[in-house]
This record gives structure tokens, C-alpha cells and sequence, in this order.
């Protein structure tokens, strides 16, 4: 994130013509050249600014129900000239559906509009005859005269339902011209496995703030050792807007998406990544509410919230633990650029996906996660409207774990109950939320430019223990004030790239067991989460 009150101010937008140097600084050799390469492959048109398409987006992909993808127009028509034979997928993602067990959404990016794209899928590589209809969504950026020429991005999405649960499967993506299953294309074929039909014990991984560099490569390597069933994503996903306020007058570069989505397509081809918003996604070149890009880019879960405008906001239950993803714009007294955009429609659901998740049999666990901070002492500190709204709920449902982004720090509280200590929770403890209160996790090392703590205050994690004291921090009040407080609850503080790792297990003792690894795969970190014992 890009401080915004507190450190450097905003530079101007960013030029289009070759490569920023504010960009070109923080890339390696190779990175550059990838990203000029990356730049003569797109196919531009020079349009004035004022040919905003208000569409531009397209429905749902594949099919009706709550495992559809998410659109807002029609589907634009194949009009490139290029061969199909000529034009390379890229950019592979996956995520689940609603159910994960039966469900996937496979997505990815062609650098041309193409004719009758597909995902081929079967349970062999050398047998993928299940072939699904994908369709694509076309995403126009207005050209800013003097700053950047008009881009067309082209996403493809396909909907793989009636899939078997905790089976692996192989796939891969074509279109007219490019078979995945032909003996050329073949070593483009990759795997996904759904989630078992009971609960058993799996890995998931988190961070938020990530961005491209080598650092979020490095992070992607650590992640993929801990072989996970999938990766939450705690927003500020690409940092394409470089600005973060959700304003036109954001620098704003949209082919740095491309970049992000190859750097990741070696994870996220074959672990489900779920993502969701943070300032840095509020893109305001699209409408509504500067979402019209990430609605191109991802296909999401539909959990009863409006899947045409709100992205980041979805659920989904994976073996013995659901998950809430949350759109932090909506609250943040911060940054209010889209503050209360839901009109109260995202607490509401809120509280009665909760409800419903902690009333299901064969859920013991709950996590939540979303990009502003509940609790951080780092630079941006803690957004009162997250408090304000969403603490009451999560504290009346017992959440089991929070976790948030937005600081470029891992740093994690004790168990916060009624806004104080309810239980201290050093490096190896265990913690109970029927009693205890919840753990709030800032996982925003994910590979972006990092931040720091207080003045005078020291870091403190595993191996490296200090004193634990008072901090003289603050929150964000409705006037974009920060309001000095003394915080209690920071018990862990790491300056440096980091990702999360959880275990969760069932059976008669259901445990999390959370551990937080820097970006060469060292614990830094490490508790456990258990109810009612």
C-alpha cells in the first residue's frame, strides 16, 4: 500500500510509453525485459479518454447458479485479426467455485481476442476429453493523452462443475487454433485437486500486499512448499494502481497486471486463489465503484452477496473450516473512496453468513479475512470503521482467526476481546476464542515494498523475543484523523516478507495451527487455535 496521511507523497501518474522509473527501480534486468516484451505483444488502439466503455465486462461464465463467474455485459465478439495458432494463453488462475468439493473456476489471459475459447479436463494428462465452453471478457483502459495509450485486455474464464470431490485433475486452456492436447501445446497442461467430501487434515496459506518483485517470488516459492489445498489473498493484489486512494488521479499502468498474473501463474495454475480488495483494487477507470477490472480478472464464489459489483466479498467451507472474505473499502474511515458504497448491505450479510457458518455441522473453525487493519501498530495503524462495523460481529460469532494486510509487516495481536487483552498469546501458546477472544494476523509482507514500527519499538518473534510493552500508536476516526491509543495487544512484530501457513485438523479435537514464515521459509511464528477446551 501507498501511504497516504503518513510517508512519501504520491508521485504523477505513471507514463505508459515505456517503463516507469519509479516501476524500472524495482525491477531486475530480466523484469524489464519481460515487461517491454510483455508490452509489444499487446494489441492497442488509441481512443480519447472520453470512449470509457461502461461495459466492457461480461456475464457469468458457463452456466447459472451459485457457482457461476461474475460479469456485468455481454460478450464482446472475437474482432482480432490475429491467427489463434499465433496467440499463447498466459496467466493461469484458478479458484473455487462456490462448492469446492464439486466446483473450479479456471481462468487465464490472451494477449489477442480469440475465437471459441475452452478448458480441456480429464483425469490424466494424456486424456483430457471433458471439454468445457470458456468465455471472454473484454476490459478497455481509456488512454490518458501525454500518459498512456488505450489498452484492451483480454480474460477468458470457464465454470468446471460436477466435478468428484478430492480428486485431482488435469487441464488445460485453448481456443481456436491452440489445443492444450496436442503434442506442441502439451507442456501446457496442468493439475488441480477438489476438497475432499469429509473433513480431512489440509494447509492453506495467506498474505496480503504482494505485488510483482523478486521478493513476491520468493514468497510464491516458500508458499508452494507448503503444498496447500489454496492461498487467500488479503488484498492490494497487483498494485497496477500505484496511488491506492481510488481516484482517477491515481497513477494507474494496467498492464502491469499481465506481469503479476504470469509471475504467480506457476502457483496459482494449480492452487485455488481466493482474493480479495484492497485500496490498491479500487481501479477507478472502471465502473461500479472501480471494481470493473477485478470483476474481469477473477471468477469467484456467488454466496448470496451481489457478485456484479462486490468481488471481494464471497464464502466458501473447506473440510472443517469456513472462510468470510470481506471488502475492507466499504468501511475504511482511511481511505473513503468507496466508504459505505453497500449501504450496510455487506454488515448485514455479514452477519448472517456467520451465523450460518457457526451453525453448520462439520464446521468447528471460522476465518475471516480482509485487507484494512483491525489491529496494526505499523503505519497505517488501525481503521476505526473496520471496528466500528465488523469487531461486534466477529466477537459475537467467535471468530477464530482474522486476517488482515494493508501494513507491510506480519504482525499479530494476543486474544482481543471487548477491544482489550483477553488472553496473552506468546510464541507457542494455544488460544481458546469461546473465551479467550480472537487472534488478528497482519500478513502484509507479501512482497511489496516493506514498512516499519513505531519509533522505539523493537521486534519480537520467534527467536528473537523482546520485551513486551505498551505501544503508542493509533486509529482511523470518521474525519480521516488518526487518534492516538495505547496498544496491549501486539505480541508478535517482524519487519520483513512473510506469508502465513495454517493446519487444520478435525476429528474430536479440531485444532489451527498457525504458523507465519519469512520469504525463505523461516518460522517466525507459531500458536494454536482450539475451542472449548
Amino acid at each position: 500500500m501507498t501511504l497516504l496521511s503518513r510517508g512519501t507523497p504520491p508521485g504523477p501518474p505513471v507514463p505508459d510509453f515505456g517503463i516507469p522509473p519509479q516501476l524500472a527501480r524495482r525491477m531486475s534486468m530480466a523484469e524489464q525485459h519481460e515487461y517491454l516484451r510483455t508490452k509489444l505483444m499487446r494489441r492497442r488502439t488509441l481512443v480519447t479518454a472520453g470512449a470509457v466503455a461502461a461495459g466492457g465486462l461480461l456475464a457469468g461464465c458457463g452456466g447459472s447458479g451459485s457457482g457461476s463467474a461474475r460479469g456485468t455485459a455481454t460478450q464482446s465478439p472475437a474482432t482480432s485479426k490475429v491467427p489463434g495458432s499465433a496467440v499463447s494463453p498466459f496467466g493461469r488462475h484458478l479458484a473455487f467455485g462456490a462448492d469446492p468439493r464439486t466446483q473450479m473456476r479456471v481462468s487465464w489471459q490472451v494477449p489477442a481476442a480469440v475465437k471459441k475459447p475452452y478448458v480441456r479436463i480429464g483425469l490424466k494428462p494424456d486424456d483430457l476429453s471433458r471439454k468445457a465452453e470458456a468465455e471472454i471478457r473484454d476490459l478497455h483502459t481509456p488512454g490518458v493523452t501525454g500518459v498512456r495509450l488505450a489498452l484492451e485486455q483480454y480474460y477468458v474464464h470457464a465454470a468446471v462443475d460436477g466435478l468428484r470431490p478430492g480428486t485431482t485433475y488435469y487441464y488445460g486452456v485453448g481456443h481456436e487454433g491452440f489445443d492444450p492436447a496436442s503434442p506442441a501445446h502439451r507442456s501446457t497442461i496442468s493439475s488441480f485437486r477438489t476438497a475432499p467430501a469429509t473433513a480431512e487434515k489440509f494447509v492453506f496459506t495467506a498474505f496480503g500486499d504482494q505485488g510483482v518483485s523478486q521478493a513476491a517470488a520468493a514468497n510464491d516459492h516458500v508458499l508452494l512448499r507448503q503444498n496447500p489445498a489454496f492461498h487467500l489473498h488479503a488484498g492490494d493484489i497487483c498494485y497496477a494502481d500505484g496511488n491506492g486512494r481510488g481516484q482517477k488521479s491515481d497513477g494507474y499502468d494496467p498492464s502491469y497486471w499481465d506481469l503479476f498474473l504470469k509471475q504467480n501463474e506457476s502457483v496459482a495454475r494449480t492452487v485455488p486463489w481466493m482474493v480479495t480488495t484492497g485500496n490498491h483494487d479500487m481501479e477507478a477507470w472502471y465502473s461500479p465503484d472501480g471494481y470493473g477490472g477485478q470483476l474481469a480478472r477473477w471468477s469467484l464464489p456467488d454466496s448470496g452477496f451481489d457478485a456484479r459489483t462486490a468481488p471481494g466479498v464471497y464464502a466458501f467451507t473447506y473440510g472443517n473450516v469456513g472462510f468470510v472474505a470481506l471488502d475492507a473499502n466499504d468501511v475504511s474511515y482511511e481511505i473513503p473512496a468507496n466508504l459505505g458504497y453497500s449501504g450496510g448491505r455487506q454488515t448485514k450479510w455479514l452477519d448472517g453468513k456467520l451465523a450460518e457458518l457457526r451453525s453448520t455441522k462439520g464446521v468447528d473453525f471460522i476465518v475471516v479475512f480482509f485487507h484494512h487493519c483491525a489491529y496494526s501498530t505499523s503505519a497505517h495503524a488501525s481503521d476505526g470503521g473496520v471496528r466500528a462495523q465488523w469487531l461486534p460481529l466477529l466477537e459475537k460469532h467467535q471468530v477464530d482467526l482474522v486476517v488482515n494486510g494493508h501494513n507491510h509487516v506480519y504482525e499479530r495481536t494476543d486474544a482481543v476481546k471487548a477491544g482489550g487483552v483477553g488472553r496473552a498469546v506468546p510464541v507457542g501458546a494455544s488460544t481458546d476464542p469461546t473465551k479467550d477472544g480472537t487472534v488478528y494476523v497482519t500478513a502484509g509482507g507479501g512482497g511489496k515494498d516493506l514498512y516499519g514500527f513505531p519509533s522505539g519499538v523493537q521486534e519480537s518473534y520467534e527467536g528473537h523475543i523482546t520485551r513486551h510493552d505498551t505501544i503508542r500508536t493509533s486509529h482511523w476516526t470518521k474525519a480521516q484523523s488518526a487518534e492516538a491509543e495505547t496498544a496491549e495487544w501486539s505480541r508478535v512484530r517482524y519487519r520483513g516478507f512473510s506469508l502465513l501457513s495454517v493446519e487444520a485438523e478435525g476429528g474430536t479435537r479440531p485444532v489451527l495451527k498457525v504458523s507465519a514464515l519469512t520469504d525463505s521459509g523461516k518460522r517466525i511464528d507459531h500458536f494454536e487455535v482450539r475451542r472449548g477446551v
